[in-house]
């Protein structure tokens, strides 16, 4: 069961979420407000899996409610522009309903929820049991990336790109370079850099404190030399 509550400042609205969510079986509806901040007072003492908020609201948008809110419930948005696409991407919100919306709609949105809630239990379980994949969420979908495809990871602030083996291109994931290291199984990667992290099987040519990647150079950072250098060592001939 999957616990709920709905944000819309307009009552016809509010009622027609309220009213999808009561008819599915897999989700409970703990409340509805009007109000953002009287959402965020329910929050700050009941615990809550999923939200449905509107952008445009009076006092909080739900924009700033979703930014300002702690990690922990998944959040879609419901909203009758969508000029917000890319924002909620950059908040990480699970959907985005564009009103007015249809309950297969709706539907489609739950089950996402469902997919990603049992696909984010599995690889908790997984990533502890096992040294060869984990799971990246990326551009609402989520990704199973095999540790041997990696060939290095590079940080952009509050994103990473993570680079595969005879990709394309890189797969793009709102997480930190920090968090993602301490996912990565330290025998097969290190991190040489603050904004790179390479997969060590993969590496070819090292030229100048640069390791080469065909045409891309990742340079070894002064404060991860040392810990590099102790790798070279114990693999030099």
């Amino acid at each position: 069961m999957i616990s709920v509550i709905a944000i819309d400042d307009e009552p016809l609205a509010l009622k027609l979420i309220t009213g999808y969510i009561e008819k599915t079986p897999v989700l409970k509806l703990l409340g509805k407000f009007e109000n953002p901040l009287e959402a965020a007072r329910f929050l700050a003492e009941n615990q809550v899996d999923l939200i449905f908020t509107d952008i445009h609201m009076p006092d909080l948008s739900g924009i700033e409610f979703t930014r300002a809110m702690e990690k922990g419930p998944k959040v879609i948005f419901t909203t009758a522009y969508d000029k917000y696409a890319l924002e909620g991407y950059k908040l990480d919100i699970v959907d985005y309903l564009l009103k007015p919306f249809s309950y297969e709609e709706f539907l489609r949105s739950v089950q996402k929820v469902s997919r990603l809630t049992r696909l984010e239990k599995s690889s908790a379980t997984s990533i502890e049991a096992n040294d060869e994949f984990l799971f990246l969420k990326s551009d609402y979908k989520i990704r199973r990336i095999n540790f041997n495809d990696i060939l290095y990871v590079e940080g952009l602030k509050d994103y990473v790109k993570v680079f595969i083996t005879n990709a394309p291109k890189p797969i793009l994931s709102l997480s930190s370079l920090k968090l993602l290291e301490g996912k990565l199984p330290g025998d097969k990667f290190m991190r040489v850099h603050r904004s790179y992290i390479v997969n060590l099987g993969k590496i070819d040519t090292i030229e100048r404190s640069r390791i080469v990647f065909g045409k891309i150079y990742i340079p070894v950072g002064d404060q991860y030399k040392d810990k590099f250098q102790e790798y070279l060592d114990r693999n030099f001939l």
